[in-house]
């Protein structure tokens, strides 16, 4: 599957820049490089120490391109674990094409994409969980996303489930050698043994299976739907935690009649917030439609953000307030509300305590704030964050974040299951051997032990040009 090619690519954002990185990959980058590199010093590049850097010029027929800083990475020391040169030129757009185009005539090719970790990957470099993670590090916008990335890449994952496989194997080699004495009645594998392991293995694939819940939020940033009444402040609300006039704010209601999101960072962990259009009856047939959204984006939300108007609360109004949030509850009896009192500004200290005693019947967490004056805003994001576990982020657990591990996590965990099962009911060794080479088969999906051009092009097809 290597291809012997020398791959090139732009490694730096397309665009002016102030430097660019332009990239060769491939057993000839280094006498390419040589052919059109002149270093200031006149050394030949050929000749050179790996992990060194010189400085001289791109040039062709004595037409010079551009002064450079010319990267040497010999093989096996080098990402791709093939011969790497690292150009570093000026930014200019028309610079790195020119460049690119006479690597080009030089007798390389194009990368695709993902192609410099997919060689990684081939070359032994990194394995398959650890590939997927370098394309999780370059587009982690957040602290958490980062760290957990980090984790993957330097392997805390694959380690884990390859530590697995191989004790699983261990146990697979005994009792497959048991076949080829079936007549003899002899067993090779203890059997108390491999019961302890099989209830080690089935902890540790339950508890990554678990933390892909958390780690799917984490990556991809906590849905957070803002919804409740016309012109109870819940665009005032979003501009307060995003710190911007994101949303328009008028005191006509109806003001929003479609849904606006935005993205925060709070504690490193991602949130997304939806801005949607009040709750109310209306014969507006575009509103209607931003209303119909709005209930739309409670279901897709994981936390609901209800805001209530401070001022216009009173028994009537309370008791309508319980009736939409029994609807929200009943529906979504998992999906954490918080009931916002907006506008608290308005009221005086007395009517605070009052409108809190009010609204323990509604038995969901209340917080009181001012949007408008920033007041509570703190608390709020404080709340919003004590849904997300990072307890097991503090502790640098390992944390599931990418979906086809999750898959393969619930297939092997169900093959476990079944040589549990088997071996409970006394099945005969070469039926329990069926169910374990499927289980090492989803471990081996995992790290890339087992794989297929079909699944390789799915992965490495997200990445960036030039990664």
């Amino acid at each position: 599957m290597i291809d012997p090619n020398t791959i090139v690519a732009l490694a730096t954002p397309s665009g002016a820049g102030a430097v660019a990185i332009i990239r060769m990959s491939g057993e000839n980058a280094i006498s390419i490089a040589s052919e059109v590199f002149q270093s200031v010093s006149g050394k030949d590049i050929t000749n050179q120490k790996t992990h060194t850097i010189h400085l001289g010029t791109i040039a062709e027929d004595g037409k010079i391109y551009d002064q450079v800083l010319l990267s040497i990475f010999k093989n096996p020391n080098s990402y791709t674990g093939e011969n790497v040169i690292e150009i570093s030129c000026h930014g200019s757009t028309f610079i790195q094409q020119q460049i690119i185009q006479l690597l080009l005539r030089k007798g390389c090719r194009m990368a695709q994409a993902g192609e410099f970790t997919l060689r990684a990957f081939l070359n032994g470099k990194l394995d398959l969980s650890q590939a997927e993670a370098v394309a999780d590090l370059i587009s982690s916008d957040n602290e958490a996303s980062h760290q957990i990335a980090m984790q993957q890449m330097r392997g805390g994952f694959s380690s884990e489930i390859k530590k697995l496989r191989e004790e699983l194997l261990n146990f697979a080699s005994l009792i497959e050698l048991e076949l080829d004495f079936a007549e003899e009645d002899v067993e090779f594998a203890d059997r108390t043994q491999f019961h302890d392991l099989l209830n080690r293995i089935e902890f540790v694939l339950k508890r990554l299976i678990d933390s892909f819940a958390v780690g799917n939020v984490i990556k991809n940033g906590i849905p957070v739907a803002i919804v409740g009444e016309p012109n109870v402040g819940k665009s005032t609300l979003l501009n307060a935690l995003l710190n911007e006039e994101r949303a328009i704010v008028s005191e006509i209601a109806g003001t929003t009649r479609d849904t606006i999101e935005d993205e925060l960072v709070i504690g490193g962990i991602g949130f997304r917030f939806i801005d949607t259009a009040g709750i109310r009856e209306t014969i507006d047939v575009i509103e209607s439609i931003g209303i119909k959204k709005t209930f739309e984006k409670i279901e897709q939300a994981q936390v609901v953000l209800y805001l209530v108007d401070s001022v216009q609360c009173s028994v009537s109004s309370l008791n309508s307030l319980k009736i939409e949030i029994e609807k929200i509850k009943n529906q979504f009896p998992l999906k954490p509300i918080i009931i916002v009192v907006n506008k608290v500004d308005l009221i005086s200290s007395e009517e605070r305590l009052e409108l809190l005693e009010q609204l323990e019947i509604l038995n969901v967490k209340q917080i009181l704030l001012s949007a408008k004056n920033k007041e509570g805003i703190d608390e709020l994001k404080n709340q919003l964050l004590s849904f997300v576990n990072t307890g097991a982020l503090r502790n640098n657990e390992t944390i599931v974040t990418n979906t086809r591990h999750y898959d393969s996590l619930l297939k092997a965990l169900e093959e476990i299951q079944k040589v549990k099962f088997g071996l409970h009911s006394g099945i005969p060794s070469d039926l329990m051997a069926i169910d374990i080479r499927q289980a090492l088969y989803y471990f081996g999906e995992i790290t890339g032990e087992v794989t297929n051009d079909e699944l390789l092009g799915n992965i490495f097809a997200n990445f960036c040009i030039g990664k």
